[in-house]
């Protein structure tokens, strides 16, 4: 097993890698990037030059600064103004002082290769518009994504294991009808609907105001003794989760069923019951390891999924400044540092998480070999 972990290591090089250079050179050819809004930023408002210059109380970026965690989206490296829709009728001096100011000012090749450097070390450079270490910024809106994370799926596997297993034991009968027809409901409507209806009628959107809308905790609540301060973290955090507790259980209660029913109709249950064993030892002695095999070895990357996917819309939503809002306002404002630092964190836990996984595989299951595999 240690050699086959070793390989998986290994090769999560090579993934890594390659994702962050097929997305990096998408970005390249994406319009409205920081130097182009920075431009229409200086078209209309006038506030580019005091930046540039160090007037107007502004903190001055010093040329280059922006560090590693770069992309491009502005198709010039040092080139000429009207590569830049926003450009025209502007000194070109000034366009490239603010292409110094991003670092957009070396070829590509350049960027990626101090990205990645950086990457290597985990220097993520600096945010392009918040002036910030991307780092800073991250482990800072980390607690509200874990938050959600952590706690939406572990109620999601307490809620739809049980419910998964009594479905399969009860086929075919009434309350399997109806919950099928719940869980139904719960695979067709998004998550972020739900939050949407969540926050109309218990948010103080149009009925009820029973739960606040912003943040993980009141205002002043730190010097709150600690029963208070729990009793609050969970008035907050009620609606969030039970949004993504909605949005993500359908699918989870129907692989714990067709499993269970999968493992119910094989032959040791039939001679398990024949020795005379009861209905729960078959049930949770016998079919329960292998039926479950699957739902629990995908445990570290459901988590992965719910805390850096799912939760995006859902944070957005309620206002909750976590990681997934991060992620959405340095998309939008072209943030790349931020963008690519993300990129890289995530998908390095993705792929941790699938080894993770299927270590679990082999201790749920010991006959599960990976080295025997060719």
């Amino acid at each position: 097993m240690a050699a086959y972990i070793v390989r998986r290591l290994l090769l999560v090089i090579p993934t890594l890698f390659g994702i962050i250079l097929i997305n990096f050179a998408v970005v390249q050819f994406a319009p409205g990037g920081p130097v182009e809004q920075m431009l229409a930023e200086l078209r209309g408002e006038g506030q580019v030059l005091g930046r540039l210059t160090g007037e107007g109380g502004g903190e001055t970026r010093q040329p280059g600064s922006a560090g590693p965690g770069m992309g491009s989206g502005d198709s010039s490296s040092g080139g000429p103004v009207g590569n830049y829709r926003g450009a025209r009728g502007l000194d070109p001096a000034i366009v490239r002082d603010i292409e110094r100011m991003f670092g957009f000012d070396k070829p590509a090749h350049v960027r990626f290769q101090e990205m990645m450097t950086g990457y290597l070390t985990f220097d993520f450079g600096r945010s392009l518009f918040r002036d910030r270490p991307v780092v800073d910024l991250i482990i800072e809106k980390m607690p509200v994504s874990i938050s959600l994370g952590l706690w939406s799926t572990l109620i999601i596997y307490l809620v739809s294991i049980p419910l998964g297993i009594r479905k399969a034991v009860r086929d075919g009968s009434r309350f399997d009808l109806w919950t099928s027809g719940v869980v139904l409901v719960g695979y067709a409507i998004p998550g972020f609907l739900f939050a949407i209806m969540l926050v109309v009628f218990f948010a103080g959107g149009s009925f009820l105001q029973w739960f606040p809308l912003r943040g993980l905790a009141t205002s002043g609540s730190e010097t709150w003794p600690f029963w208070q301060r729990a009793a609050d973290y969970a008035w907050h955090m009620a609606l969030p989760t039970l949004a993504l507790v909605i949005g993500g259980f359908a699918g989870l209660v129907m692989l714990t069923k067709n499993s269970f029913l999968d493992e119910i109709g094989k032959q040791y249950v039939v001679t398990a019951r024949a020795k005379g064993n009861t209905e729960n030892r078959v049930l949770y002695g016998h079919v329960f390891r292998n039926a479950m095999l699957l739902i629990i070895a995908g445990f570290p990357a459901a988590f992965i999924g719910i805390l850096f996917t799912g939760a995006l819309l859902v944070e957005i939503v309620f206002s909750l400044d976590g990681l997934g809002l991060l992620g959405f306002e340095a998309a939008i404002r072209r943030d790349y540092p931020i963008m690519f630092a993300t990129l890289y964190i995530f998908t390095l836990l993705g792929l941790i998480m699938q080894i993770v996984g299927d270590v679990m595989y082999t201790i749920i299951d010991p006959r599960i070999d990976f080295e025997a595999r060719r």
